[in-house]
């Protein structure tokens, strides 16, 4: 289940008290949030690519790197359609890639024919050779900025594509009421607020990651690592 937006910046809101801080705004918490949640996301790519050149079969090892790629399965996404564009010059016949893109992983044509991935450079050998030439049942595709160009050119419908998309942002959404003593304060709108999309497990991760970036370093940040390690090692253990 997603961890809660409101209990995240309630913890927040008592670290900072505790450590006489100040109060922290819920438009600089949303900014703080939505950059803590990228952080830990970005962070399974870099764990996943360390891990995985790591050599042996330490079993240990093993289960971090299945608990974290169980952890970025959240995010991984089958597109519909992607639409064509026609277009002129150097962005003609591509195909748009969905927005929310973060990692492309495969281009299917047709529901189950994967497209080839090649480099730029490589389109000139590929259609020099009658043997490597594109055909509609060996497809090739190159990645461009504006999205993906196709091989043979003749396919202009039925593409697809696997990928990892980015968080959505995380939002403390609030109203404004009047208190007791005539002030005002800000209370939790939970109908407009959107919750953290990582694993429930990052909870104290994401915790102590708006701390840094509020820029409050408390002696409570080596109990939040101890927490988290205990929790990725409590995982680990249930799997075996």
């Amino acid at each position: 289940m997603p961890i809660n937006i409101d209990t995240v910046y309630q913890k927040v809101l008592a670290v900072a008290n505790k450590e006489q801080k100040g109060y922290i705004t819920p438009q600089e918490f949303n900014l703080f949030a939505s950059q803590a949640q990228l952080d830990v996301f970005e962070q399974y790519f870099y764990d996943i690519n360390t891990i995985s050149k790591m050599h042996g079969n330490d079993t240990e090892y093993s289960d971090v790197l299945e608990l974290t790629n169980e952890k970025l399965s959240l995010f991984k996404i089958r597109s519909n359609t992607l639409s064509f564009s026609g277009g002129s010059g150097p962005n003609q016949n591509v195909f748009i890639l969905p927005s929310n893109l973060y990692s492309l992983g495969t281009i299917v044509y047709e529901g189950f024919k994967e497209v080839e991935p090649i480099n730029e450079n490589e389109l000139l050998h590929y259609f020099a050779s009658p043997l490597a030439e594109p055909t509609l049942a060996r497809p090739v595709y190159t990645k461009i900025a504006a999205g993906v160009k196709v091989y043979p050119g003749s396919i202009q419908s039925n593409i697809t594509c696997t990928y990892i998309r980015k968080p959505n942002p995380a939002k403390w959404a609030y109203v404004v009421v009047p208190t007791s003593s005539g002030s005002e304060k800000a209370m939790w709108d939970p109908t407009n607020s959107t919750n953290f999309e990582l694993h429930e497990t990052e909870e104290t991760k994401i915790v102590q990651k708006i701390l840094e970036l509020a820029g409050i370093m408390t002696e409570e940040q080596n109990l939040y690592t101890s927490i988290d390690r205990e929790n990725t090692q409590k995982q680990i253990q249930e799997k075996q």
